[in-house]
């Protein structure tokens, strides 16, 4: 005997639809890419669209911060080091490699965004003391550069 429950088994019963889950749909789509030949690595796809990598070179004015900042938290969380090659800029991902040149002597140095800045009026980066001392700008405090991106 059937309990009530029970529902009545129909010969013709049209199939349950299945639920489509994104790691399904994630992996189809995988596998149609890989089928295309148009894998691409994540880490490639990085340094393709990496904003340091679409950034053109911009010209500004540098200034240099250190002292009373040494040892204290960066925007990337470590400690400041006045004495590495680090900068700050407003807009650019932390950890961008940026060369800064300086448009006076012609000195290049090459610094890794690290803090955010500067919150000096009209200036585009702010360096480390080291960065400054490598460039010959710690004397005058602020100069004429030229920042161009060399990558993530």
């Amino acid at each position: 005997m059937r309990s009530l429950r029970q529902r009545p088994a129909f010969v013709n019963e049209p199939p349950k639809p299945r639920r489509v889950t994104f790691f399904w749909a994630a992996a189809a789509a995988l596998g149609a890419v890989q089928v295309l030949g148009l894998l691409i690595s994540p880490a490639s796809l990085a340094a393709r669209f990496h904003p340091a990598a679409l950034m053109s070179t911009e010209q500004g004015i540098a200034s240099w911060y250190g002292g009373t900042f040494h040892g204290l938290a960066t925007a990337s969380g470590e400690p400041f080091d006045m004495y590495a090659l680090t900068a700050a800029h407003p807009t650019l991902p932390l950890g961008t490699r940026v060369r800064v040149r300086n448009l006076e002597n012609g000195r290049t140095v090459d610094v890794r965004i690290n803090d955010r800045g500067p919150y000096k009026y009209g200036a585009t980066i702010d360096l480390s003391y080291g960065a400054a001392e490598v460039l010959g700008m710690v004397r005058n405090g602020r100069v004429p550069v030229e920042v161009a991106p060399i990558g993530p």
